[in-house]
């Protein structure tokens, strides 16, 4: 429906996102060494072994103890940390890359760390009572990037954000206005296709943790809804400085860009 390009929020409790920018990095390198990398027999392993297969957590079937790589408890987690292709990686990251430093600056980089897990672990908990018995393994982050979405959602409804409608309109929108749509997708194609090949259950796992998740974890001087309109550069009238003589002076050159900051 639409791609997240930037928006023109300005950090405010953090002076850098090291975890967004860390889960970025983490994510890249993890699909580089069991994607491009990978001997196929490895890729397959590291499927099977790291992703979240909802008939061994619900006990519909067993792995072989050679595939076990890591606590069966531990796929509610590491699967979040896989990807398909590049263009699964490059959509997901993408999202929390414009997305993920304004929830990280509103909870900290902590409890931002644990609320982009415990969005990720509830992706899978929802995608796995859809799917009881599938076999297949669930892999991406699109949990904990749902929950990331919902928190912006909650946090800067008003926020600018400039948007590629339909990939292929760009638009500067106020951010409840894409963000509440494609929630709503979510759950609407949960409703008429539980079974496909996207897993619907785990966005709206996500988008329900991350609803909840962010008033708790939340800083306390930290509202929701905040109220703010904050513009893209792009848009903003210069009006040159006056000296209390009336003389007009020029505005030091920034050599803006068209696009304002990237988040």
């Amino acid at each position: 429906m639409f791609i997240p390009l930037h928006d023109t929020n300005s950090l405010k409790h953090i002076k850098v996102q090291y975890v967004t920018i860390g889960l970025i990095a983490l994510n890249c390198i993890v699909w580089l060494i069991t994607g491009p990398l990978a001997s196929q027999n490895f890729a397959n392993a590291t499927l099977l072994g790291l992703g979240y297969i909802p008939a061994l957590a619900f006990d519909y079937a067993h792995l072989a103890p050679n595939l076990v790589l890591v606590p069966e408890s531990a796929t509610y987690i590491t699967y979040a940390f896989l990807h398909t292709d590049f263009w699964h990686l490059a959509s997901n990251m993408l999202f929390l890359w414009v997305f993920g430093d304004n929830v990280e600056d509103a909870l900290g980089h902590l409890r931002f760390l644990a609320f982009y897990l415990l969005c990720a672990a509830a992706g899978a908990l929802t995608h796995g009572l859809v799917e009881t018995s599938s076999e297949a393994p669930l892999i991406g982050a699109s949990g904990a990037i749902s929950g990331v979405v919902a928190a912006y959602f909650l946090l800067h409804p008003k926020v600018r954000v400039w948007v590629l409608v339909f990939f292929r309109i760009p638009l500067p929108l106020p951010a409840f206005i894409p963000l509440a749509l494609w929630i709503l997708q979510q759950f609407v194609m949960l409703a008429i296709d539980p079974h496909g090949n996207v897993s619907w259950g785990a966005h709206v796992g996500g988008i329900i943790a991350g609803l909840v998740l962010v008033v708790v974890l939340r800083r306390r001087d930290v509202p929701l809804f905040d109220r703010t309109i904050v513009t893209p550069k792009a848009v903003v009238p210069r009006i040159p400085p006056v000296t209390s003589g009336g003389e007009v002076t020029a505005p030091p050159s920034r050599n803006p860009t068209p696009w304002g900051r990237p988040s």
